[in-house]
């Protein structure tokens, strides 16, 4: 709320990445900048409930929770309102005793079906489609191939999505951890790996293809890294067209695999 960015300097672990409102990825130099422009004008009695906590190994854990506040935030001269409720996710890594955040996302938590969008979302001009994304993705010169770990985690996300696709709880168990946990872009938490699946493969959606892109990975360890990408989809929801998908994926690896042990999905705020 106050901007400090000195706080957020220690608190930060390096690497650090998160994306931002344009969905850009910010490492911790850029979020600690980004943090310092930041002035909110809050009033007292925010809140932060419903905590919960999954496991990617000993020293690497994922805390979701609910926030409420009430007041503004100004950035880059923009001043909105500040988002509430939202769902909130971090990943903390611990060194000797001390833990630091290696990422961190939020959502407003909505109701998809009143047809309202989330307090952020309502000033932007209109959000491109997954259809509109893959133009662009397709217009621009090519970008360099993937390392052999990334393209081994965008091949997985690929395969995740399209078990979801299918409804295919098989498929998806094998995939993913064993306390798997996910947030949506509606601010629905799910946590341990029965919920998710269930969640997943519970959904009403018309999907016809599903697309990974842009797959870049910050790895924390030998065997946890994190996967920011694009999720692409062709298909309807609730009879809306998909929106395009900024996702961001932990991993961990269990022996020569590597399998899917948290996701969040956001949808870009403001355009870049």
């Amino acid at each position: 709320f106050k901007g400090d960015a000195a706080s957020f300097a220690g608190l930060l672990n390096e690497p650090f990445v998160m994306l931002g409102a344009d969905g850009a990825r910010l490492d911790k130099t850029a979020t600690t900048e980004m943090v310092a422009g930041v002035r909110c004008d809050v009033k007292d009695g925010w809140t932060l409930d419903e905590p919960r906590l999954s496991k990617i190994d000993a020293d690497i854990y994922v805390l979701s929770y609910r926030s409420t506040v009430d007041g503004t935030c100004t950035l880059d001269g923009r001043t909105e309102k500040a988002p509430s409720p939202v769902r909130a996710a971090t990943v903390w890594v611990r060194s000797a005793e001390t833990w630091r955040a290696a990422f961190h996302g939020e959502n407003p938590i909505f109701d998809p079906r009143t047809g309202e969008a989330p307090p952020a979302e309502t000033a932007k001009k209109k959000e491109a489609s997954s259809q509109d994304a893959e133009a662009a993705l397709e217009a621009r010169p090519g970008a360099p191939a993937a390392d052999p770990a990334t393209a081994a985690m965008v091949a997985i996300e690929t395969a995740v999505w399209e078990g979801w696709k299918a409804r295919d709880a098989k498929v998806l168990e094998e995939l993913t951890a064993g306390d798997l946990a996910f947030v949506d872009i509606f601010g629905n938490v799910t946590s341990g790996k029965a919920e998710t699946l269930r969640f997943w493969t519970g959904h009403s959606c018309e999907v016809k293809s599903v697309r990974v892109a842009d797959g870049t990975r910050t790895s924390l360890s030998s065997t946890v890294a994190i996967l920011t990408f694009k999720g692409i989809l062709e298909g309807t929801c609730g009879g809306q067209q998909f929106p395009l998908i900024h996702g961001t994926s932990v991993y961990t690896k269990d022996g020569d695999a590597w399998r899917l042990a948290f996701t969040l999905n956001h949808l870009v705020r403001r355009q870049g």
